[in-house]
């Protein structure tokens, strides 16, 4: 008997993600009529990206597969994924435990030991790289050099989806709005045709805001989570974005990948007027 209902199948790995996908796509194809929806995440480096990703997870109430060799990465996930009962499967951990055991060595949790390291692969990992480090607004230089700037308020996934798009090999800085921050002045310096403004709806950021406090152990109740604030950094980033004249995409009801795929199309078609004149 088959359903029509959507089974979404988050991938998560902090590596390419090369051994969860074969996995899940052997299993997958014993379901040839199923409508299943993958999602993959590679490259996950920090906690608070994979819970961005976790949480999305939840909302879509995904199978989580995942091969996170990082201890801290892999307890992360083990642990929400338990506390919002969530099915995960985690595969090499069961046989890493095993092999420790047996072996009387300490693995040494390096994520993509197998991968061949071809020039695809060393430009990805820069890409990566460069997405660490102008995560955040951590150094605004790096609006300068990036190939997509994502500015957004918080929880607007800019941090997964510069890891996503760092993952096809773009060069990719964020910075987080805050009405009370100041605009470095290197994003008006930066094409507005590289610039993209994440926004999203009002009930949505306060539901997942709400959960995040929660998920930290705080009262979900703050001025964070609160609507008038919400509203007000709405309103701000969408001036913003007016003046910078840039893309805008409301990230509420899309997947990271749908919204990484707006973005690549928009700069192709760019780069294609910028060829033709």
């Amino acid at each position: 008997m088959s359903s029509k209902s959507t089974i979404n199948f988050y991938i998560i790995s902090d590596s390419v993600g090369g051994t969860a996908s074969q996995l899940g796509q052997a299993a997958m194809t014993q379901f040839p009529d199923a409508d299943i929806k993958v999602s993959a995440y590679p490259f996950i480096r920090g906690s608070d990206t994979l819970l961005s990703i976790l949480e999305k997870a939840e909302i879509d109430n995904a199978i989580v597969l995942h091969t996170l060799v990082d201890e801290k990465l892999n307890k992360t996930a083990k642990t929400f994924c338990e506390k919002h009962e969530l099915v995960c499967f985690d595969p090499l951990s069961p046989i890493i435990s095993e092999l420790e055991k047996r072996s009387e060595m300490v693995p040494i949790q390096k994520p993509g030991a197998l991968h061949l390291l071809d020039e695809t692969y060393f430009n990805r990992i820069k890409a990566i790289e460069f997405a660490v480090k102008f995560d955040d607004g951590r150094d605004p230089k790096g609006f300068l050099e990036a190939d997509i700037v994502l500015l957004g308020i918080s929880r607007t996934s800019k941090t997964p989806l510069s890891m996503f798009l760092a993952n096809q090999n773009y060069k990719v800085a964020n910075l987080p709005l805050i009405p009370e921050a100041h605009i470095p002045e290197q994003i008006w310096q930066v094409d507005p045709k590289k610039i993209v403004g994440l926004t999203s709806d009002r009930e949505a950021l306060n539901s997942i805001r709400r959960e995040r406090m929660l998920t930290y152990g705080m009262n979900p109740d703050t001025e964070y989570s609160k609507l008038d604030r919400i509203d007000r950094e709405l309103d701000f980033a969408k001036e913003l974005y007016e003046k910078l004249g840039c893309l805008v995409i409301n990230v509420s009801k899309k997947s990271i990948e749908e919204t990484a795929a707006i973005i690549i199309n928009t700069l192709q078609i760019e780069h294609k007027k910028y060829e033709q004149n």
